[in-house]
């Protein structure tokens, strides 16, 4: 443990497994405490019972764009560890997969919903209860589909590209005090990204030039130094963690 964290709460949305989980692992090894979100309470009971119990994690079942679940979690993160200085956005959908004239628009709302909309809304819940008084920091989790072209997933693309795009709005509107980034992965070995790659791993990791693909804790790591002080004169910023597909072309 570093240490870097300590005295600090975390607020984690899509934490049950994953790159959330992940995420979440690193924040409480660095020494801070933890809430995590997810739709599963089941789910979130397994994942705060490896973070170290109640005492370093608390796990909160809801929907992340149901704006009372997200006052509910910032209420009880203070009310249980204190504060609430660091957020991560970290839940996101894809339902469907198909080109964009033939998307159901209302899939199309649904996405827009989750993955940009709740974004802002918990960063509104978030400083309008901590940070507008006392700082923080953080860190929207984009994807490489946000940059690039990604046919078959363009809508989940565009509703990444969007989240960066607030980002940067973001950053500069609540600076100095918060500090607003963004990661943007390429094909991490999750459970949401397993079509990606199922089948044919190797195939798909021969074009990266790091040759494999990404594990959870490759983001987990560089998302805790974007919330930590080691990146204090760092905002706006998309940091893109894609084992170099992206300099090949690749996804």
């Amino acid at each position: 443990m570093t240490g870097r964290f300590a005295g600090k709460t975390a607020i984690v949305t899509g934490a049950s497994r994953g790159i959330g989980l992940a995420v979440a692992e690193r924040l409480v090894a660095d020494g801070a405490k933890v809430v995590i979100t997810a739709r599963k309470q089941d789910a979130l009971d397994e994942a705060v019972a490896g973070l170290g119990g109640p005492e370093h994690a608390l796990g909160l079942a809801g929907h992340a764009a149901d704006a009372d679940h997200q006052a509910e979690v910032v209420e009880r993160a203070v009310a249980a560890f204190g504060s609430a200085d660091l957020l991560v956005n970290n839940t996101g959908i894809n339902p469907v997969y198909g080109p964009l004239a033939g998307l159901d628009l209302d899939v199309a709302r649904k996405i827009f919903e989750v993955n940009c909309l709740s974004a802002l809304s918990w960063v509104q819940q978030v400083h309008r209860a901590w940070m507008s008084g006392h700082g923080g920091a953080v860190v929207n989790v984009s994807s490489v589909a946000g940059i690039q072209t990604a046919p078959g997933i363009g809508f989940y693309g565009a509703s990444k590209a969007m989240l960066i795009h607030l980002t940067q709005e973001l950053a500069v509107e609540l600076g100095p005090d918060v500090r607003v980034n963004a990661v943007a992965p390429a094909v991490v070995k999750t459970k949401f990204a397993t079509k990606l790659y199922e089948g044919r791993e190797a195939e798909v990791a021969a074009a990266y030039p790091l040759k494999r693909l990404g594990v959870p804790e490759d983001i987990g790591s560089v998302v805790a130094f974007l919330l930590s002080e080691d990146a204090a004169w760092i905002t706006g910023q998309l940091l893109v963690v894609d084992g170099g597909a992206t300099l090949v072309g690749g996804a």
